[in-house]
């Protein structure tokens, strides 16, 4: 007799677990994806200005350091730095120990300055849940970018910061 109601009890305890997603609105549902789409399309033109800002300075010698806050394995989060001569990564060096990284593949997405917008591209076009960037406003490389691709997964987000650049003559 009371096996099915303590059945019944934990059945309606896990519904009511869920109470706050079964109850948003179709409404609501469509004013966060108007609200994610504006944000886009906004994010769109901040990339389109910056890349060409970029551009229009005709640098390909540059290093910087770059951090991946990924959730990963500590040697593909850096700090590292990035040199890149005539437009190619030549060096990953770690900051911590001065020497080249032990697999350059772990920043081969983020190895230059395109690649970057790239990843920001990339993002916009598979409409990402979140996308904060921040830009250098003299260069107009991303000096940070925050990725969520979905906001109902965890780690898959991504965290990169771009500091120290350096023009190199």
């Amino acid at each position: 007799m009371r096996l099915p109601l303590i059945l019944s009890a934990g059945l309606l305890f896990s519904l009511g677990m869920n109470l706050p997603v079964m109850s948003q609105s179709t409404v609501e549902v469509a004013q966060i994806q108007i609200s994610s789409n504006r944000k886009l399309t906004l994010e769109a033109r901040r990339l389109r200005f910056n890349r060409n800002l970029w551009n229009s300075k005709n640098i390909v010698n540059y290093r910087y350091t770059f951090s991946n806050g990924c959730f990963c394995i500590p040697d593909a989060r850096g700090p590292v730095v990035i040199e890149v001569r005539n437009g190619k990564t030549v060096s990953v060096t770690s900051v911590a120990t001065g020497q080249p990284v032990s697999n350059p593949e772990f920043f081969r997405n983020y190895n230059t300055i395109p690649k970057l917008f790239n990843v920001i591209g990339d993002a916009i076009q598979r409409q990402a849940a979140n996308l904060d960037v921040s830009y250098n406003p003299q260069y107009g490389y991303p000096t940070q970018i925050n990725v969520d691709y979905n906001a109902q997964i965890a780690d898959e987000e991504i965290y990169l910061t771009i500091e120290n650049f350096q023009v190199i003559r």
